[in-house]
């Protein structure tokens, strides 16, 4: 039993020096928008905040998302699981829900929740700035929800996140709405429409649709553009 614990808090070990520090430095400027410092694992509890529905309409976001039975997806940025697990139990058993942050103590916090509410499908990934680590050419959607105002390097992890798409695969951009003024959230954890296109179209993504009925957010679809 003592071996037991102690192969498990070395193994701990390895995977927080694994970890790379977030907020060494003051985020770069990409393609005229300030990027955003990241939101610290010490503020999870906001992720699961009581009136986070009423703000977001999650629920309503997930149903928009079309997700079914037998896909596998991904929610990079994903925090302590508010997302996940809702995708988990819409994917079904034999589907699958990369789960993809660049903090171990919030991967911890989501495997936690996962087993409290019994769901298997979820499989944890400690992503790096410039790569969430998915397998290629497998991920049928990508969920990004208030994370990618956050990405220290957007170009190379779209890159990535590309190369992981199937043939058909969609990501799926939540940012709140910079041109809302009456949006309470800090201004570079906002982005405008305009901006996220001009990104988006820039690394080689078109937009496949949008869904602009939540109270705060946009919603964008995009899939690969043709070469």
């Amino acid at each position: 039993m003592h071996v037991k614990i102690l192969l498990s808090l070395l193994f701990v070990g390895l995977l927080l020096n694994a970890e790379q520090p977030i907020n060494t430095e003051k985020p770069g400027i990409y393609l005229g928008r300030q990027i955003a410092y990241t939101m610290h694992s010490d503020g999870a509890n906001w992720l699961t905040r009581s009136e986070r529905e009423k703000e977001e309409s999650t629920q309503e976001m997930i149903k928009a998302l079309g997700l079914k039975k037998g896909m596998t997806v991904a929610d990079i940025g994903c925090g302590n699981g508010y997302h996940s697990l809702e995708m988990a139990k819409l994917v079904g058993e034999k589907g699958t829900v990369f789960c993809v942050d660049v903090q171990f103590i919030m991967l911890k916090l989501l495997e936690k929740r996962a087993r409290e509410a019994g769901i298997k499908n979820c499989k944890t990934i400690l992503g790096e700035f410039t790569d969430p680590k998915l397998p290629k050419g497998k991920v049928d959607l990508i969920l990004l929800v208030d994370a990618y105002h956050e990405f220290t390097d957007p170009e190379a992890m779209l890159i990535k996140m590309k190369e992981s798409l199937s043939e058909n695969g969609q990501i799926v951009f939540l940012e709140f709405r910079k041109e809302d003024k009456k949006v309470p959230i800090k201004e570079d954890h906002k982005m405008s429409k305009k901006q996220i296109l001009k990104e988006l179209v820039h690394n080689g993504f078109k937009l496949v649709r949008s869904y602009d009925k939540l109270p705060w957010q946009h919603m964008m679809f995009f899939g690969k553009a043709k070469k």
